[in-house]
């Protein structure tokens, strides 16, 4: 990216916001160049945001020098936008203004610009941003020459658009302290006059929003429009008319409460609600300054249109004064899209009939009968996940295990400095002597656009959150719910997680308001139900390495009292720091060889691993009614405590024990009735054995001897995934149900002599054991989970039972089908056409997908549609999308700028910045 005068106030800020953005390269110019005394600063500040940084000498007016310094851009990073920041003022009457004096505020804005039109002319640019000035909308005393070159600018951005290349230009007010105009501007009598000096933070803002409107020329300005008004009522010039014209007129509640509520009461339902929706939208666009109604989504929270608080009182006036009703100060903080907002209007002030109705809740679902607490079964609808070893998906963890693989590896050489972290001596102060564990890739990534959170707060997001987002719609997706439809429900959120050291040693002048609600433990599970307008519980669970497990239970919990009718449970870890490595090689309770070693004889010690999993869970009569496939049940799920054990971190074999047999007990189960037990099993000495033992306990009286008891942990696949670990050990078992049969556990050669396996009842699955569905038994198993903190769980999990008998689908009409994709961006409809083609295997129901396509998937503002008949002719059009080979159609409302990046986001499961 080039900006010009980025080494100036504004293109500063820009050059920053940019950064922020991701633009992995940043090329800045002004005359003086790397020895311009700012631009040491201005490099250091750019190079923390993660961009690489180019300071560059060059006269922008001057054509040659300028193609030198294009010509010198390689390659690897391409030009991909412009960026034309520089000016100079020389102030003067006209009668004084002398053709030196005009050439002088000419040559930079004019000349650079059109040499920067001519030689990029050829080159695919994303961004052309040209930074004008208000000046040249209104005219500013003592500046023609300065309003000349920025009308230039403007025209200039129209001439490219009409030609098909991309164009802004943006007509900034006064920056407050910043930039040409305000070291010449009485910024004190223009705020007299209306006009107010933007501030850094809102001039960025107003950039970022220039970039995602589709008009050519923007004037972005603050203004106090009832000063305004007021100083331009009675003015005979020019500017006051031009203002005049453009200022809306103030409302003076003509309409009424009553004639309004009069006039809607005669309407149709339906119709009253448009008229409603469509006043809200009316006044928000114009206390927004948009261009018009249209530019307000109804779903859209004002929030992302640029509300805060002072609009937001604003907009609470005018809606007020246009109905004629006194509004509630927390209007738009309680009612914050515009359908809300119109519902809640309608229901109150607006209320047609009778007395007005009080709503708790507009746009939440209707207000259901609760349900009565009960002890049905718990339906698995959904999972989702991510593991060490490149696994994304429950279907790519059944590859590892049913492969046999180990996903532990090195430490990430890109996170920590591992030279400096690893001392093979255990009492070597501040050093792992293990360096290995199991890790996630791309834990830095985020598409926090299509989240609708800015970079600057993705940034102070704890990375966990992140997943945790990511993880919830992806799992609801492969339920085949669209996420915008639980908006209001009592949809329940669930999540097992630690705290991390996630920006822990950040200094105070650091602390941007985010930091706090980027790393709190609370905040995991209530970001999930805020993104996705969730009113269920919200709760985050931390018991250590049970997290997750507990989590669920607290799930099951709350669907059978009827507290939430869907849930989302699971958990994540991910270890940004290596203090969790350090803190136990002082406990030496790491295994020194890398390896997780479960219920081996060569045992010794844990292996830290990452993880992240989802589940959505349902009562098993709503997954029936609602034609949800079942994946698996939960029967019956237990927690419990070790209370005074051995020691506050020691295992304790008899609450152990108990917990399973609790669960057992309200399954209304008996141990014979479980087949497989997916354990804790971290492979340590002491506590695989004393878990082997709790579970001879219980089960070795009730297994026949060609039954045994099998015994297996994923964590010899993976190592220990900590809070994750317990809701990954349960999507295995659902995926070994589903694959009848139960993979082999690693390391696991000679199993340990601690443990008497002979009269046991169990068997160390050291080779993988056929499980198939029969109708003579159900197949279940448990699954357990032991925290540090002394918190055990354990879950029972029943195969799915078969689907009801139903009548038979009529045979598909033959020929073309429409098949339907969308994303956030461009980028993210690529991504989806590239997975989609991944998916078409040969029993893939073409249908099915099309129908889930339509039906079951988001629609975003990036839209596009194939039609195709079969199979062959559905890919290779996908294959085309996907690779770009077919453009895609720009987006209805008008072309956009595009952020420039290196690698675009790809939609939910995005991983860079990419808005357009």
């Amino acid at each position: 990216m080039l900006i010009t005068g980025g080494l100036g106030a504004v293109g500063r800020h820009i050059a920053r916001l940019l950064a922020e953005h991701g633009v992995p390269r940043l090329l800045l110019t002004s005359r003086q160049g790397a020895d311009d005394p700012r631009a040491a600063e201005v490099r250091a500040e750019l190079a923390a945001l993660g961009a690489e940084v180019e300071v560059a000498a060059c006269d922008v007016a001057d054509a040659a020098a300028l193609a030198d310094v294009l010509g010198r851009i390689g390659d690897e990073l391409p030009l991909r936008g412009v960026v034309h920041c520089a000016g100079v003022l020389a102030d003067g009457v006209v009668a004084e203004l002398t053709p030196e004096r005009l050439t002088r505020v000419l040559r930079p804005k004019v000349d650079g610009a059109a040499h920067l039109h001519r030689l990029t002319a050829d080159v695919p640019l994303d961004l052309f941003l040209l930074v004008s000035s208000a000046a040249g909308v209104l005219g500013t005393a003592g500046q023609s020459n300065y309003a000349a070159a920025n009308v230039f600018l403007d025209q200039l951005a129209h001439h490219r658009r009409a030609l098909g290349l991309p164009g802004v230009s943006v007509s900034f007010g006064a920056w407050a302290g910043e930039g040409l105009a305000a070291e010449h501007a009485d910024l004190e009598r223009m705020a007299r006059l209306g006009h107010r000096a933007l501030t850094p933070d809102q001039g960025r803002e107003l950039v970022e929003l220039s970039l995602r409107r589709g008009a050519p020329h923007l004037v972005a300005w603050s203004l106090d429009l009832p000063r305004l008004r007021e100083t331009t009522a009675a003015g005979d010039d020019t500017a006051a008319a031009l203002w005049r014209s453009l200022l809306p007129a103030p409302r003076t509640g003509q309409d009424g409460a009553d004639g309004l509520a009069d006039r809607l009461a005669r309407l149709p339902e339906a119709e009253r609600a448009e008229r409603v929706l469509a006043l809200v939208r009316e006044e928000a666009s114009r206390a927004l300054g948009l261009r018009s109604a249209q530019s307000v989504r109804p779903d859209q929270p004002l929030r992302e249109l640029g509300m805060d608080s002072v609009t937001a009182v604003e907009l609470r006036n005018r809606i007020g004064t246009r109905i004629g009703a006194k509004l509630p100060a927390t209007l738009l903080f309680d009612h914050p899209t515009p359908s809300r907002l119109a519902e809640y209007l309608l229901t109150t002030a607006l209320a047609t009939a009778g007395r007005p109705a009080r709503r708790t809740a507009p746009g939440a679902q209707p207000a259901r009968t609760a349900t009565p607490a009960s002890d049905e079964p718990v339906a698995v609808v959904s999972m989702a996940c991510r593991l060490p070893g490149g696994v994304s998906d429950p279907e790519g963890l059944w590859h590892l295990v049913a492969q046999g693989r180990d996903a532990v590896g090195p430490f990430p050489a890109g996170r920590w400095d591992v030279e400096s972290l690893y001392d093979p001596d255990p009492e070597a102060l501040g050093k792992s002597y293990a360096r290995e564990g199991g890790f996630l890739d791309g834990i830095e990534s985020f598409d926090a656009g299509f989240f609708g959170i800015t970079p600057k707060e993705a940034a102070a997001m704890d990375p966990q959150q992140r997943l945790l987002l990511e993880m919830a719609w992806e799992a609801l997706e492969r339920a085949g719910t669209v996420p915008a439809e639980l908006a209001g429900s009592t949809t329940g959120v669930y999540v097992g997680m630690f705290g991390s050291d996630y920006l822990a040693g950040s200094r105070l002048d650091q602390l941007d308001g985010y930091v706090g609600t980027g790393s709190a433990l609370s905040v995991a599970s209530g970001r999930l139900s805020y993104a996705l307008g969730l009113h269920g519980p919200a709760l985050t669970v931390d018991t250590a390495c049970s997290s997750s497990l507990v989590a669920t239970h607290l799930a099951a919990q709350a669907l059978r009292s009827g507290e939430c009718d869907l849930a989302l449970a699971g958990g994540v870890t991910l270890m940004v720091t290596p203090g969790t490595f350090v803190e136990f090689s002082r406990l030496r309770g790491l295994s020194p060889t890398g390896r997780c070693r479960s219920f081996s004889d060569d045992a010794d010690g844990a292996v830290w691993a990452e993880g992240a999993g989802m589940l959505v869970l349902k009562r098993l009569s709503d997954a029936r009614r609602d034609g949800d496939q079942v994946l698996a049940v939960l029967r019956g799920t237990a927690v419990n405590q070790d209370g005074r054990s051995q020691g506050l971190s020691a295992p304790n074999g008899p609450a152990q024990e108990q917990v399973i047999r609790r669960a057992l007990e309200l399954s209304a189960l008996g141990a014979a009735d479980i087949d497989y037990v997916e354990a804790h099993g971290t492979g340590t000495t002491l506590g695989d054995p004393i878990e082997a033992n709790a579970l001879s306990e219980v089960f070795g009286d009730s297994r026949p001897e060609n039954r045994p008891l099998y015994l297996g942990s994923l964590k010899s696949n993976i190592g220990h995934a900590q809070a994750a670990s317990g809701v990954l050990g349960l999507i295995k078992v659902v995926q070994s149900l589903r694959h009848g049969t139960l993979p082999r556990t690693l390391h696991a050669g000679t199993p340990s002599q601690h443990v008497d396996w002979d009269g046991s009842g169990l068997h160390l699955l050291q080779e993988a054991v056929d499980w198939p569905s029969s109708g003579e038994r159900v197949r279940r198993a448990g699954v357990s989970a032991f925290g540090i903190s002394g918190t055990n769980a354990h879950v029972i999990v029943e195969e799915a039972p078969p689907p009801a008998a139903t009548e038979p689908n009529a045979e598909p009409m033959p020929g073309k089908r429409l098949f339907a994709l969308s994303g956030r961006s461009e980028a993210g409809v690529r991504g989806q056409a590239a997975r989609l083609a991944q998916y078409l295997t040969e029993d893939v129901a073409l249908p099915d997908v099309a129908h889930t396509l339509a039906r079951h998937r988001s629609h975003f503002e990036r839209r596009t549609a194939i039609v195709a008949a079969d199979r062959d002719e559905l890919r290779a059009a996908l294959d085309a999308l996907a690779t770009g080979r077919t453009p895609l159609v720009p987006p209805a409302r008008s072309r956009r700028a595009k952020w420039p990046s290196s690698s675009p986001g790809t939609g939910a499961s995005g991983r860079a910045w990419a808005w357009s």
